[in-house]
């Protein structure tokens, strides 16, 4: 590894990682300063910032139930918005650019909640809960809506609750995942939304499907919708850390919705600490 001089500095290599300033000054350059790439054949790269892939999912929505005496049916929890930079987003959008997360700033990173399933019986016009936010930086993605009980419509989310009997389906985020799935009368309630699909997509009831990611190294599927009752079926893509929606029930306690999931893959010549980025310069 070469040194090389410049305005009476000497920069030299320790290994393959990092690079070092030595000065007999009494303040030394920063590392910022040194962007010369002719230097090393083009390969001195400024390590100001680092780009980050990154996959975040809300907090799935909550299912619903009937209300007193009630024999209709009622609406899956939508999934949480589903935003990533590999592969495809939410509501089958494309990839996202990478971030740049800054030498030594601080950020912000948020897993979301699943929104709470209705216990029974519902009061009218009732949804299960909301999922909450995940955040990474200005990443947001939303939580999912929750179920509808009888003759209410699914909340809005990241991914729409289904609705209940009789009722529509909430609205989906462009970006991030599908709406709900509307209730029949009487027989089933609407499957939530997923980042795949729709809810009922698959047939009345089901939730919609999730997105298969491999950001981690393996393809995992996350962010199904929940099934509506009374004989609705999950989406693909539902269980713990994958933002999928809570499934609907009759007349016992409705399914909470799944948490969110932030996952970020970076260089291996950058360290990542909570709260912090340092980075450790690099010349390949």
């Amino acid at each position: 590894f070469p040194s090389h001089d410049t305005y009476g500095q000497t920069l030299t290599g320790i290994g393959a990682e990092k690079i070092w300033i030595n000065t007999s000054t009494a303040s030394a350059p920063t590392i910022n300063a040194i962007v010369d790439a002719t230097w090393f054949g083009a390969n001195i790269y400024n390590t100001n910032s680092i780009p980050v892939d990154f996959l975040v999912i809300g907090g799935g929505g909550g299912g619903a139930v009937t209300q007193q005496g009630g024999n209709q049916s009622a609406g899956g929890g939508g999934a949480g918005g589903y935003r990533t930079s590999t592969g495809v987003s939410g509501a089958n959008s494309s990839a996202e650019s990478q971030i740049s997360l800054t030498l030594g700033q601080n950020f912000t990173v948020t897993v979301g909640a699943g929104g709470n399933g209705l216990t029974y019986p519902a009061g009218v016009g009732a949804t299960g809960g909301n999922g909450t936010n995940s955040v990474l930086s200005n990443i947001i993605s939303l939580g999912g809506g929750g179920g509808g009980t009888v003759a209410a419509n699914g909340a809005s989310g990241g991914s729409g609750g289904g609705g209940g009997a009789g009722a529509f389906g909430g609205s989906g985020t462009a970006g991030q995942g599908f709406v709900g799935g509307s209730g029949n009368y009487n027989s089933q309630g609407g499957g939530g939304g997923g980042a795949g699909e729709a809810g009922n997509t698959d047939g009345n009831g089901h939730g919609g499907d999730g997105l298969s990611n491999s950001i981690t190294g393996s393809a995992v599927t996350r962010g199904g919708g929940g099934a509506g009752s009374n004989s609705g079926t999950a989406g693909d893509g539902t269980g713990v850390n994958t933002g999928g929606g809570g499934a609907g029930n009759y007349t016992s306690t409705a399914g909470n919705g799944n948490s969110g999931v932030v996952v970020l893959r970076y260089p291996s010549y950058a360290t990542l600490n909570i709260g912090v980025v340092i980075v450790r310069y690099y010349i390949p």
